[in-house]
């Protein structure tokens, strides 16, 4: 399932170079006290750069914007996941490690892989003993099983997947614990003694180790839960505990003296301390790598359209990234629901009309921010298939006869007025959505910009349908990387219908298709890899042909290393490096 051919374009180059070719020296350093390695382009991407099992120090982290949630129930934005890890354990998780070893499931509480049974309609896990949340308490399967339990509780914890509700055998009527306290759930989930956890699914489902592994997993002691507050106390399993926390600016994590490293084999913890900025201006975010004053931008996802200059043009700090390309799509949701927009020809005609190079300039151009475009699958995922609907002109600035004859198509021929969101911690999205409203003006689209925060974009804002309804969004900038990388994961939680929920935290924007999800389903139950790819090439087509995801630019990332870090490398899983390995060197 998990074919993922990377390739990663040298700074300054046009030549793609395989994996196995990049990262010259990215191995280096003696081990020890790290900080040795000579930096180089790429180091990180396939290998470990600047090896180093040293321990000490503290590594510094900061954000444009604030958190969607630190509760490991309640987020979903990739770079949390990668960092939940340091203070949360799940029940499998993807081994760290550069190239392929990074898809790799291992045990992480539980010994090992699910043990399946009845047609893969229930999941086994036996967890390791001895182990302890951070306040001594022991980690007991109950623990495991609440923390599930409670992240189905959307109307408390809004954000995150809705994997779990969807494919557990949950009785009529269960919302979490929160919700309906009173429901019995164990056709769920089961606990027969205290290091096992049997999962009971509603269908079969040989894949269900992707499931275990999200942070949804992580155990919560449920006589310490704070429901949607929980993030300002949370009890952790990992090597790492809250020292403090001050919404919306900051927090810092210390070394959880309960974790034994006997039953982690998987995670470093080589710094003593991790502290987290909030709320950091971006562009402030790429100055503080620079002048090393920085460790990681935690968001991952690369530095900003003002830094480019300066990095590309300074040979030594061209060494010191990694440009990597990530099986992400930069798109834009065209949502149905917003009038006239309702009408697939007006859609289409913001299709024809959007300026495909604007929209990568905006992004990063072709260096940090990606391909352009053409389809809702990126090349990097099974699935892919070429094909362009939407030809945007030989300059890719988009095609304004097809797009004025679509607006006549729908009753609108001077063209109309609607509003388009964005994240205003982010400042290419910010390009993104001033490109379209130049691009759409030429055929009389005008488009109101309006900013949200990131941390409640899809839980408040414009993953909340009554709130996007209210102001009128029918575009919506947006991202998407899937939770592994395989065409059902990429595809089901931005284009299925039923991941809409009025209550918010919504990460399907606009596609509401009922063939689509007809096709997710045969899709899910499926063994038949052939199958699978050729209803995923469908989904996508039906996708594009309702006009309800504008492609944007397939993802490149142009990732600063700072100056102290130690055992960096690009996790192929997240898309970023991995923040478990990470260290930093001594003086």
């Amino acid at each position: 399932m998990r074919k993922r051919v990377f390739m990663a374009t040298a700074i300054g180059a046009v030549v793609a170079v395989g994996l196995s070719a990049c990262g010259g020296g990215g191995s280096g350093g003696t081990g020890g006290g790290g900080g040795g390695a000579t930096p180089t382009a790429d180091a990180a991407i396939g290998a470990v750069f600047n090896a180093s099992d040293a321990k000490g120090g503290t590594l510094k982290f900061a954000y444009s914007g604030e958190w969607d949630s630190l509760d490991p129930g309640n987020t979903y934005y990739g770079f949390s996941w990668n960092f939940v890890r340091l203070y949360e354990r799940q029940l499998v998780m993807f081994k760290p490690g550069p190239g392929k070893e990074s898809q790799e499931i291992v045990g992480d509480l539980a010994e090992g892989k699910g043990v399946p049974s009845d047609n893969n309609q229930t999941w086994t896990y036996k967890l390791k003993p001895g182990l302890k949340f951070s306040d001594g308490t022991p980690i007991t399967s109950k623990d495991v099983a609440y923390g599930v339990l409670r992240s189905i509780d959307k109307t408390t914890l809004p954000n995150g997947p809705t994997y779990l509700d969807e494919v557990l055998a949950l009785p009529a009527g269960y919302k979490g614990p929160f919700t309906t306290p009173n429901i019995d759930a164990s056709s769920a989930i089961q606990t027969p003694d205290d290091l096992t956890v049997v999962f009971k699914l509603n269908k079969p489902f040989g894949q269900f180790d992707q499931f275990a592994q999200l942070p949804m997993t992580s155990p919560v002691p449920k006589a310490k839960d704070t429901g949607a507050k929980y993030q300002e106390t949370i009890v952790s399993s990992g090597p790492y505990k809250f020292e403090s926390y001050t919404g919306g600016k900051s927090f810092a994590l210390v070394r959880n003296e309960n974790w034994d490293p006997a039953t982690d084999p998987n995670r470093k913890a080589l710094p003593d301390r991790i502290e987290a900025s909030l709320n950091v201006e971006a562009n402030d975010i790429d100055n503080q790598l620079i002048s090393g004053d920085l460790d990681v931008d935690v968001a991952g996802t690369g530095v900003q359209a003002a830094a480019l200059p300066t990095i590309l043009n300074d040979p030594a700090l061209k060494d010191r990234t990694d440009n990597p390309s990530v099986p992400r799509l930069w798109y834009t949701s065209i949502n149905p629901q917003i009038a006239p927009l309702d009408n697939v020809e007006c859609r289409r005609a913001v299709m024809y009309a959007a300026d495909k190079k604007a929209y990568q300039n905006a992004q990063g151009g072709d260096v940090a921010g990606g391909d352009i475009a053409t389809t809702v699958i990126p090349p990097l995922v099974p699935g892919y298939e070429k094909a362009d609907p939407y030809p945007s002109g030989p300059n890719q600035s988009g095609d304004l006869d097809k797009a004025k004859q679509s607006l006549a198509a729908c009753g609108q021929p001077n063209g109309f007025e609607t509003s388009i969101s964005y994240r205003n911690e982010r400042p290419k999205e910010k390009a993104i959505a001033e490109g379209l409203q130049q691009a759409l003006a030429r055929v009389g689209i005008r488009l109101n910009i309006k900013g949200f925060p990131a941390g409640g974009y899809f839980s408040q804002y414009a993953g909340l349908p009554p709130f996007a309804r209210q102001q009128g969004l029918g575009l919506v900038v947006n991202g998407w990387q899937s939770d592994w990388n395989d065409p059902y994961a990429f595809l089901q939680q931005i284009v299925d219908s039923r991941v809409i929920r009025e209550t918010g935290g919504s990460s399907n924007i606009s596609v509401r298709i009922p063939e689509v999800d007809q096709m997710l389903d045969q899709m899910f139950s499926s063994n038949d890899e052939n199958q699978r790819l050729d209803l995923a090439k469908k989904i996508d087509a039906k996708v594009l042909e309702q006009a309800e995801i504008l492609p944007g630019v397939y993802a490149k990332a142009l990732i600063i290393r700072g100056q102290k870090l130690t055992n960096v490398y690009y996790n192929e899983q997240f898309g970023m490096y991995d923040y478990t390995a990470l260290g930093v060197a001594q003086p």
